[in-house]
């Protein structure tokens, strides 16, 4: 009980000097709360024959508790991993243009539903609209928060209380639980299921096609690939279906792709402009998987179409931000002017000469003075191109503990995120940025030099 009262009180700690910068630095009202929160601690401590900590040691807390409070949870991480769209990590890197058009929008005021030409209001989505239709040859287009949300929009808009059919083959659920069945169910679209898991023909499509049906729904397998036995119509066969019977195609494509993956080695991703090309009346694709942007919902298609999902009230729920669309806006101008593959992170990671990062993990290894260089395997990932993989060259690191050196590196500031791969730890250079080199080098020397403990 005795030393329950060698416990200052709140205001006797207000007066040490050392505390004085803390309320300086952090604010008087947070100090008090973290002196508060510390007390109380030492309280339960000493209640349990813990030792009264001194004045310094109890300021000490105080300090690392007003630190911890004030620290950035989202932070900088590099990404040694070799898997290009890593979901965990934030997908796509967005471009120096992109980064710049965020600074250049948010930091002020700008015109994001202002017609600067009639002083009037105008529509957020004018700043992207033109540049779809001019990349993709559709006739409008507009951006939600995410491909998730653009397909609940889509169908919620166009489809509601009537009959949408889609095969057993594609009803799929990626990461975080989403299903596609889930978001139809939500939209008020009435579910028909064709086919089999394995197996769909234009005939199943046919025959369930009544009086109540509005459209069929095509979804991409995302992160799986169903091989053997298989079949699937083309979207073209689709499209001509859906339109010889009045109904419409709406196609979700998933990743988005714009530019053609087989000439970097990768077996052929669907494109956009191929749906569109097929016929399909409304196309969905997320914007922060291969088309290398902001996250982002992606609707294009007919003009009336659009206009109907755009007037929905739901779309107000679902509208982007100014920082999004800025950074759509200026991802998108590096498809109009053919630039993606050497401006666009993600295409530069893809295109990557296994010389070059040959070249790199063995600087690294000289650096080091530890490790040696192994081939191995990058990955697109982000639910993109599901098992398909590029040769690369890792930095390994054999190591007694690899999980304790893994776990270690993402200590380091910035974090380090490397793959486990049985008794070592790899590094692939193709995601990791050149300037973050010098960062990975020194994190990864401080890390070894640590007690194996």
């Amino acid at each position: 009980m005795s030393d329950l009262r060698q416990i200052p009180s709140v205001e006797q700690l207000l007066e040490v000097h050392q505390v004085d910068g803390l309320v300086r630095c952090f604010s008087r009202q947070l100090t008090i709360r973290a002196i508060q929160e510390v007390l109380g601690e030492i309280r339960q401590e000493v209640t349990a024959s813990a030792k009264m900590p001194n004045e310094k040691e109890l300021i000490s807390r105080v300090t690392e508790k007003l630190s911890l409070w004030n620290k950035p949870s989202l932070v900088s991480v590099i990404n040694a991993t070799g898997v290009i769209l890593h979901t965990n990590l934030g997908r796509a890197p967005l471009t120096k243009s992109a980064l710049e058009a965020i600074q250049r929008v948010a930091g002020t005021y700008n015109n994001l539903e202002f017609d600067l030409s009639t002083g009037e209001r105008g529509s957020r989505m004018d700043h992207i609209g033109k540049l779809l239709t001019q990349i993709t040859g559709v006739e409008a287009g507009l951006m939600v928060n995410n491909n998730a949300a653009a397909v609940l929009l889509v169908l919620t808009a166009l489809t509601k209380r009537r009959k949408v059919i889609i095969s057993r083959s594609q009803l799929v659920e990626i990461g975080g639980g989403f299903r596609v069945s889930d978001v139809m169910a939500q939209s008020g679209a009435k579910l028909v299921e064709v086919g089999t898991t394995n197996r769909v023909h234009v005939d199943d499509y046919r025959d369930a096609i009544d009086d109540q049906t509005v459209a069929i729904l095509t979804a991409h397998h995302s992160n799986f690939k169903i091989i053997g036995f298989t079949s699937e119509p083309t979207l073209k066969e689709l499209a001509d279906l859906a339109h010889q019977k009045g109904i419409l195609l709406i196609d979700d494509l998933g990743s988005g792709a714009l530019l053609d993956t087989t000439q970097f080695g990768l077996t052929h991703e669907p494109m956009v402009q191929e749906s569109v090309k097929a016929g399909a009346d409304i196309v969905c694709f997320s914007g922060d998987k291969l088309l290398g942007g902001p996250q982002a919902g992606i609707i294009l298609g007919n003009m009336d179409l659009v206009r109907k999902v755009k007037k929905h009230p739901l779309m107000r729920a679902l509208r982007p931000d100014k920082s999004s669309l800025a950074a759509l806006e200026a991802t998108l101008l590096h498809y109009l002017r053919n630039e993606a593959e050497k401006e666009i992170p993600i295409w530069k990671m893809i295109s990557m000469p296994t010389t070059k990062i040959k070249q790199r993990a063995s600087s690294w290894v000289k650096e080091i003075g530890f490790g040696k260089v192994v081939a191995g395997e990058s990955t697109v990932g982000g639910g993109s191109l599901p098992e398909e993989t590029l040769p690369t060259f890792l930095l390994s690191l054999e190591f007694p503990k690899p999980n304790l050196l893994a776990a270690r590196l993402r200590k380091e500031n910035p974090p380090i995120v490397a793959r486990v791969d049985k008794d070592r730890v790899v590094f692939d250079p193709r995601t990791v940025f050149p300037e973050q080199d010098e960062s990975l080098l020194k994190g990864i020397k401080h890390s070894l030099q640590q007690k194996l403990h």
